[in-house]
């Protein structure tokens, strides 16, 4: 697969004057060196690098590529084009589908697992999405339950409105037929232009959720938080290859105030201390994921539609307090009868209701988690029975379910895990 690089950053941000965004050192290299890097370890030997702002910097470093054991191809763009106008310079020299970063992203991800899935897919192109610490200043995309990119919201977003925290992680794969949709000789970007012209167009661009490292450095602060993330690993440490621990939490009583038999999105309200609580799991090695019951779909006192509206304020209230979720899994179904307007097709023994594992176990496929090492954070004895029989460690809020450990709220159940092993940085 052939790799294009957008690397015409100038970094007026972060102060840069004689070399461009891509340019800038991590770890003693140039980011757009790591990039490569990256790309080689996974057998892409033919890269694009297509630069614009003091490109000749770029040139003179790289040359050919032959130093690194791939082929570069620079391409100068004439003026500014934007991230996709100035894709379109290479349109005839991209035949099957094509790997793009951002120069300006520290990242280090399983690209065989990212190819591995595009290949699942009859689509346009697959666009990664991850959830980050500020939502609220980021493109964020809209992805449904078959993994479809259905809308785009660019920033700034409106107050009072609610998003799923899936940041446009501005790394992608294109068929060729994405030219398509990029018109010549113009500046345009993937994000603001030409994403949604392809979803309104029908298209199919699916969404590829990680957990993985993939973060902008565009602000002097988030620059020295990555260098600092990677100096001490943690960029590499990220990668899908190897396996995380993760804190499962139950919603309803953990999260959130019970809502009881109406779990509407309106009455949605996070209990105190849970924005920071999630944030300490977000500066540890752990994932936060959570796993809840929601019966109240099945026996159809709730749509699907609203526990999912739920979700995304849920995503939003933490997201405006710098905390983030890595998953949210849900079980809509019920195993009794008898409920007026019932869905008959949810009335089922599943394996996702806990004491069952089965949330449990596919996000363990889906973030390679270690359950071994992982803890279940509920309020109840079906999330303690659930997070035993995925062999995890487990915590009960409030009345002592013979879990593991017992705590008064979430705060302090995260703080007695993150104590206990250490990972709290």
């Amino acid at each position: 697969m052939q790799l294009v690089i957008i690397a015409g950053g100038k970094g007026t941000r972060l102060g840069l004057k004689d070399i461009p965004k891509p340019m800038v050192k991590i770890a003693g290299k140039p980011l757009l060196e790591h990039q490569i890097e990256q790309a080689k370890s996974y057998g892409i030997e033919e890269i694009f690098i297509l630069s614009g702002h003091l490109a000749n910097v770029i040139v003179d470093y790289f040359g050919d590529g032959s130093k690194w054991g791939v082929k570069i191809n620079h391409v100068i763009e004439p003026h500014p084009l934007g991230t996709a106008g100035c894709l379109k310079l290479i349109e005839n020299q991209l035949k099957d589908r094509f790997m793009v970063f951002y120069g300006d992203v520290v990242m280090d991800f399983d690209i065989a697992s990212f190819i591995e899935f595009d290949s699942q897919y009859k689509s346009i192109g697959t666009a990664i999405v991850h959830p980050n610490d500020h939502p609220y200043d980021s493109d964020l995309l809209e992805i449904n339950g078959d993994n479809r990119v259905v809308n785009v919201f660019p920033k700034p977003h409106k107050s009072g409105e609610y998003f799923q925290n899936l940041v446009n992680a501005a790394v992608y794969i294109f068929s060729p037929e994405i030219f398509k949709y990029i018109e010549p000789d113009k500046a345009q970007d993937f994000g603001r232009d030409i994403i949604k012209r392809v979803i309104n167009n029908g298209e199919i661009l699916s969404g590829y959720r990680t957990a993985e490292y993939i973060k902008d450095m565009g602000t002097a602060e988030r620059f020295e938080a990555v260098k600092q993330d990677f100096e001490y690993g943690k960029v590499a440490m990220l990668n899908k290859r190897n396996k995380r621990p993760c804190i499962f939490l139950d919603r309803d009583g953990v999260i959130n105030k019970d809502m009881d038999n109406n779990p509407v999105c309106s009455d949605f309200e996070l209990l105190p201390d849970v924005a920071d609580a999630v944030r300490m799991i977000n500066k540890s090695s752990y994932l936060a994921v959570v796993v809840t019951n929601q019966p109240m779909i099945a026996k159809g006192f709730v749509t699907e539609d609203e526990v999912k509206n739920t979700h995304k304020k849920m995503e939003t209230l933490l997201g405006e307090s710098g905390a983030f979720l890595n998953g949210i899994y849900y079980c809509p179904h019920h195993p009794e009868k008898g409920f007026k307007g019932e869905i008959a097709d949810l009335k089922i023994d599943c394996e996702c209701r806990k004491p069952k594992t089965g949330m449990l176990m596919q996000a363990a496929r889906d973030m390679n988690i270690d359950l071994s090492s992982s803890w279940m954070i509920g309020d109840s004895l079906r999330d303690i029975e659930a997070g035993k029989n995925a062999g995890c460690r487990t915590i009960s809020i409030g009345e002592d379910l013979g879990a593991d450990k017992n705590a008064k709220n979430l705060k302090e159940a995260v703080e007695i895990i993150l104590k206990g092993d250490g990972n709290n940085g």
